[in-house]
């Protein structure tokens, strides 16, 4: 049996008399660790041109939400159109398909209707890519790791990644210091400004590959999905020093919140690890221990700021060549960020909280057929993108998905939407609270507020809850201690919208 006709079994098929009489391409952009901090979201100070002009030629959601802020968990529940308690995948090393073997993705939906399926860079989480989702192998460099946060350009960098490597064999340890697809992990400096051409990186060299890529998929004369993850700006940031020159680092503003939120529990902050996973930050203190010097914050928020403009310029390429190729006009386009980032906000640097800082997300589409120069402020969640694309592309939604489509905010942005979205974070592994117990955090974000519940994971506990009114408290910074009635209400709220997802919270 083919790959389709098996699709065909699972019951995916194109809505009868929907389907439009020439299939629109899906362009899908991922880009790791974005935060909706670009021109079009309001920040003068960002240099995004070509994707504030994409969000000029669609639809800018300004409240789309993430399901859990860490990558594994978000881009597994965005593909499956299935939230992180269905998929039972909640941090960086499960797979959703030993817990979810049956899932059907996004792009398998897409292939069983007609679609050819290609990717390149990191649509899944890196090291767990999902070959049944594509329709041909996923798309590598040759001459790049797997993993680009090996990449470095600079000597000092590359030399101390290679003696690094040979500490690592000399004492007998490589086998712990390779994934599982046979690359290095192995992070030098948290920021790096080479002066070298675009493509001396490989989201520089991917898009390259993309472009070539695109071609070729036109030149099938079969419609096509064809996802692009670009790594940066995660760390580290790594960018041509051309981007690194378009800022002034002493004008560069910082954090307006440096500091952990009033009345929150311990558990509710990340522990920073990530940046600590950088030689020239394995000192940086913890959120509860103190902060990083303002140097190195400027430092920080200008490598982030200088590989969201390096990653702007591929989008643009990648966008020119689709309007080259004459596809512009029957392509749909989603860009996306899988999280936020904090940069000193709460104290913090990563993502990994529930907080909006970290669960709110960029997400701009542009489709056939849809007004240009739209602005949508309704609350809307990444795990809304699958039903939304099968219902652009006449495809019939599979009944287990757990979000809803988009489409009608596409025609009318400012029509009566979903009250609230969810998002969740598992406190574990190498980001445990400082207690060193397990908990997950839940969270409701409705127009005026937010509120978390915090379970101890071991026997399902209620031990915290947060409430942030988002109206008078935007960047969250004062948990309420004396709103009970509110509280109560929205508790009934949060445990309503999970027995709706088919799931209800402890206790």
């Amino acid at each position: 049996m083919t790959r389709a006709a098996f699709l065909q079994t699972l019951g995916l098929g194109v809505l009868a008399g929907a389907a439009p009489a020439k299939q629109p391409n899906v362009l899908f952009i991922a880009v790791d660790d974005l935060r909706p901090e670009l021109g079009i979201y309001g920040a003068s100070h960002v240099h995004s041109p070509r994707i504030d002009a994409l969000g000029r030629s669609g639809t800018v959601f300004t409240h789309a939400y993430c399901q859990q802020a860490v990558c594994n968990p978000s881009r597994a529940s965005l593909m499956t159109g299935l939230r992180p308690d269905t998929l039972r995948v909640w941090n960086l090393q499960t797979d959703f398909r030993k817990t979810k073997p049956d899932a059907v993705t996004v792009t398998q939906a897409f292939m069983a209707n007609g679609y050819r399926a290609a990717t390149i860079g990191k649509i899944f989480h890196n090291v767990l890519p999902d070959p049944a989702s594509w329709s041909e192998p996923e798309m590598h460099l040759e001459g790049f790791p797997y993993d680009p946060d090996a990449v470095y350009r600079s000597d000092e960098d590359t030399v101390w990644i290679e003696h690094r490597k040979e500490q690592f064999i000399a004492a007998g340890e490589a086998k712990r210091h390779i994934d599982q697809l046979g690359q290095w992990y192995l992070k030098s400096s948290a920021t790096e400004s080479a002066d070298v051409p675009d493509n001396a990186y490989y989201d520089g060299a991917q898009t390259d590959a993309a472009i070539l890529k695109l071609k070729q998929l036109r030149d099938r004369n079969q419609p096509f999905f064809f996802g692009v993850g670009y790594y940066r700006p995660h760390l580290p940031f790594n960018a041509p020093k051309k981007y690194w020159d378009l800022y002034d680092r002493s004008t560069i503003p910082l954090s307006p919140n440096p500091f952990l939120p009033k009345n929150a529990p311990p558990m509710a902050a990340n522990m920073n690890r990530e940046l600590r996973g950088y030689r020239d930050f394995a000192n940086a203190p913890t959120p509860h221990q103190g902060s990083v010097s303002q140097a190195e914050a400027r430092l920080l928020r200008h490598g982030y700021f200088a590989s969201v403009s390096y990653i702007d310029a591929q989008v643009g390429r990648l966008l020119d060549e689709l309007g080259h190729l004459g596809l512009a006009d029957n392509t749909i386009v989603v860009l996306w960020g899988d999280h936020g980032w904090k940069l000193g906000d709460h104290n913090g640097w990563g993502k990994m909280t529930n907080y909006e800082i970290d669960t709110r997300v960029p997400l701009i589409i542009r489709a056939p057929g849809m007004p240009a120069g739209q602005t949508c402020n309704r609350l809307v969640e990444l795990v809304d993108l699958y039903p939304t694309l099968c219902e652009l592309a006449g495809i019939a939604r599979r009944p287990e998905l757990e979000g809803t489509s988009m489409v009608p905010l596409l025609r009318d942005p400012r029509r009566k939407w979903k009250p609230a979205v969810f998002s969740q974070f598992l406190r574990d592994g190498i980001w445990v609270a400082p207690d060193g117990v397990v908990y997950m955090g839940y969270s409701i974000r409705t127009e005026h507020h937010r509120y978390v519940e915090w379970y101890r994971w071991q026997d399902r506990k209620l031990v915290a809850t947060e409430l942030y009114d988002i109206q008078r408290d935007p960047l969250e910074n004062t948990s309420l201690k004396d709103a009970h009635g509110l509280q109560a209400s929205l508790a009934l709220q949060l445990h309503a919208g999970w027995r709706v997802a088919g799931k209800g919270l402890p206790g």
